[in-house]
């Protein structure tokens, strides 16, 4: 079946044609069939599960929660306990844990036999710019971080077990597919595409010669924008040494130049004020308290130069624009997902955030970008009946300082 119909009858691209990478883990054919299983699982949860979660509390939940009280729901909490009563509901709900949790065994089965060897990768690519990866041991891991593994990862994103080791980002580049059942392209970085292309279309003149990117994990998303603005010196900050030195293999793998992995506190940037000309966050302010985004947030804009452009491609607050069921939607996966600080997402308030750092609501920007999938053909007729998976949309907010 060609990638047209694939995406056309709702079925995940085959791991296979993940792009691998120098630094890469090795994945056997059972592996990959594991793979292949387990993204086609997350897939159906996505695409049948949670759906009829919605046709659950629709036909049968609400209704006898409205029978039983005489009331519609008030809260998100309310939804989710009786939710939980529904057997259903719990079989579904036990399912998507369970699958979370056989991915990451999965793919940390796959990184664990061949740790030594995905050190020694690392090394070679990272001894050929050793000028670009800048570790700092004196850099804490802060506690909201190491309280709790992140997405079920064990360790989560900084545990580091030997020299050089890069196990639990090697476990991560090799889950994200499957996690994502493939939606973000071959090199997982479709939403840093999808930001270059949005930030042409919109404004076409912006050209930043120095760019930030916090949080960047991997570098994901800091190589595609690294390739939309050839022109620009790139820093990738993170606190997390395993994440860094991959993802700066992974660069010198791949071939691209400008960017610098630099090892720093978010809260506490090394740099001078008015440095750069865009700083962006992507997945990252979900996963830290919102004490701390505001923080981050006060130092973005000190860093960032007089007409300098700040964007974070993450959830969105506002609990009052956000329907009940949805909030306990997003509950349900921040709690199946071990993203414990994500719970109060509904409750931030991104305007109160940007002003606190200084930002005036004039110049506060909110939309909405298409993440690019490579995996995705250009042209299939619809056949009659059918219906085209529509594209992946991710929420960006921030603001021109």
């Amino acid at each position: 079946m060609n990638d047209d119909r694939a995406i056309l009858y709702n079925l995940p691209p085959v791991y296979n044609r993940v792009e691998k990478h120098g630094a890469f883990p090795d994945i056997s054919h059972d592996e990959t069939a594991r793979f292949n299983f387990l993204t086609g699982l997350n897939r159906h949860l996505n695409r049948i599960v949670e759906p009829g979660v919605k046709a659950i509390f629709e036909k049968r939940v609400r209704p006898r929660f409205e029978a039983q009280t005489g009331r519609l729901f008030t809260t998100a909490d309310e939804i989710q306990e009786m939710m939980m009563q529904d057997s259903q509901y719990q079989v579904g709900s036990a399912l998507r844990r369970s699958t979370i949790e056989m991915i990451q065994q999965a793919t940390r089965s796959v990184v664990l036999r061949q740790i030594d060897e995905l050190a020694e990768k690392a090394r070679y690519y990272n001894n050929q710019r050793p000028e670009t990866l800048k570790l700092n041991p004196a850099v804490e891991i802060p506690c909201y971080l190491s309280v709790i593994d992140q997405g079920c990862m064990p360790g989560s994103y900084y545990t580091e077990y030997g020299n050089d080791d890069v196990t639990n980002a090697a476990n991560y580049d090799a889950g994200q597919f499957l996690i994502t059942d493939g939606r973000l392209g071959k090199l997982s970085d479709g939403i840093g595409r999808g930001l270059v292309q949005w930030l042409r279309l919109n404004y076409p003149t912006f050209s930043p010669k120095q760019i930030l990117d916090i949080g960047c994990g991997s570098g994901y998303q800091t190589l595609p924008v690294a390739m939309g603005y050839p022109d620009a010196d790139i820093i990738g900050v993170d606190v997390s040494a395993p994440m860094l030195r991959y993802g700066h293999a992974r660069m010198v793998a791949l071939g691209v130049d400008k960017v610098t992995f630099w090892q720093a506190n978010a809260e506490q940037l090394p740099f001078v004020d008015n440095s750069f000309d865009l700083v962006f966050t992507t997945r990252f302010l979900h996963e830290i308290p919102a004490n701390s985004v505001e923080a981050i947030i006060q130092e973005i804009y000190r860093i960032l130069k007089p007409n300098g452009l700040m964007l974070h491609i993450d959830q969105a607050g506002n609990a009052e624009a956000i329907p009940l069921f949805d909030q306990f939607v997003h509950n349900w996966r921040a709690l199946t997902n071990n993203e414990l600080f994500s719970l109060d997402i509904p409750q931030r308030n991104i305007v109160k955030w940007l002003h606190s750092g200084g930002f005036a609501e004039r110049d506060r920007l909110q939309f909405g970008i298409e993440v690019i999938n490579d995996f995705a053909g250009k042209s299939t007729p619809i056949e009659a009946g059918a219906e085209r998976v529509a594209p992946l949309i991710q929420h960006v907010f921030g603001g021109w300082k």
